[in-house]
């Protein structure tokens, strides 16, 4: 039996909320599923994840192949990295000790990258505008104008008048077909 790691989906309308389930791969999407591994709400800024981390590294060594959008979400956990570390605990290619020192050196840049982010976000939050934008414009110099000049510039600023209708110097036009009231 095939067993995927993936989303199913709940919640409205335009206001989807996923589930992270071990499902069954011939399960339909939002059907039976064996266990629920966590959250998934992509509506929130940023999205908010709840996962059972310890539950999903079994379901992986278990042999679950997560989607790809579960994969991702169990990547940015750290779940992932901590089934490859204990891949190679388990062959005796790194110890156990070495193995959460590099989980912990992750997981501690993964939270510089959250903390300059979030700082990123709240600095486009709070921008200011520079004092040179405050300042008001500088005025325009003025040049002598000629007459002609002003003529130009005096039609430039006039609304343009609507060209009056000739409908008083053309008849409308008839075709012979319709010509039935006239007398011959």
């Amino acid at each position: 039996m095939a067993v995927k790691i993936r989303l199913t989906r709940r919640g409205r309308k335009k206001l989807a909320l996923y589930d992270i389930v071990v499902a069954d791969a011939r399960a339909p999407r939002d059907g039976r599923f064996i266990e629920k591994l966590g959250n998934y709400n992509p509506n929130t800024h940023p999205a908010t994840i709840e996962l059972k981390e310890e539950l999903a590294l079994q379901w992986l060594r278990k042999g679950a192949q997560p989607t790809n959008t579960a994969r991702t979400i169990l990547s940015s956990h750290g779940v992932l990295l901590r089934k490859h570390l204990q891949l190679g605990v388990d062959k005796g290619a790194i110890t156990q000790e070495a193995a959460d020192a590099k989980l912990a050196a992750w997981q501690a840049s993964k939270g510089e990258q959250r903390a300059k982010k979030d700082g990123q976000i709240a600095a486009k939050d709070k921008v200011e505008v520079p004092a040179k934008q405050q300042e008001a414009p500088p005025a325009v110099p003025t040049k002598a104008v000629t007459p002609a000049a002003e003529h130009v510039q005096e039609a430039l600023t006039t609304p343009e008048v609507a060209a009056p209708s000739n409908t008083q110097d053309t008849a409308p036009v008839t075709s012979p077909e319709h010509n039935n009231d006239q007398a011959t």
